[in-house]
């Protein structure tokens, strides 16, 4: 969705308000995270001469665990705000997003926020025991009883150290 923004923009105390849904199902998402439609309340307003854009973002994915490789569902919800200008400042500082002519794509500043918010690991639950790195089998649903599992790992060695 492109919101044009001029009315903001050139009068102060003026606000937007806008539901959007869009499809990021497209885009290249890492960890196999494939989300559903993306629902956002979008909120700009002019306070003071200052342009602040608001967004609450709810969505939900199939996911696959990174420790069990289990495919699972999860909720996420994120809020976001940017101050909006029409020409970035010289020094090109971060803090602020360009609306250039007084247009925003809200879909693409959404995306980037999402990707950016988005975990660096996914786990079905916060206690998975994931694989066994011997046999592979998935530790959540019982012990696999491989040798690795009694002590005689990479790291028994180091084990002996402490019973001296």
């Amino acid at each position: 969705m492109v919101l044009e923004l001029k009315k903001i923009f050139l009068n102060e105390n003026e606000s937007l308000s806008v539901k959007t849904e869009f499809d990021m199902s497209e885009d290249t998402i890492d960890r196999n995270i494939v989300p559903e439609k993306i629902s956002a309340d979008i909120k700009v307003s002019n306070h003071a001469g200052m342009v602040v854009f608001e967004a609450d973002v709810r969505f939900g994915c199939r996911c696959v665990c990174d420790r069990c490789c289990e495919p699972f569902d999860k909720d996420f919800a994120y809020r976001f705000e940017h101050i909006l200008v029409t020409e970035m400042p010289k020094d090109g500082c971060d803090d602020y997003i360009e609306a250039p002519d007084y247009m925003l794509d809200t879909d693409a500043l959404l995306r980037d926020d999402i990707l950016l918010e988005l975990p660096s690991k996914l786990l079905c639950k916060d206690s998975c025991k994931g694989l066994c790195p011997k046999c592979g089998k998935n530790l959540n649903e019982g012990e696999c009883g491989c040798i690795m599992h009694e002590g005689n790992s990479a790291f028994a060695v180091l084990s002996k150290l402490l019973e001296e």
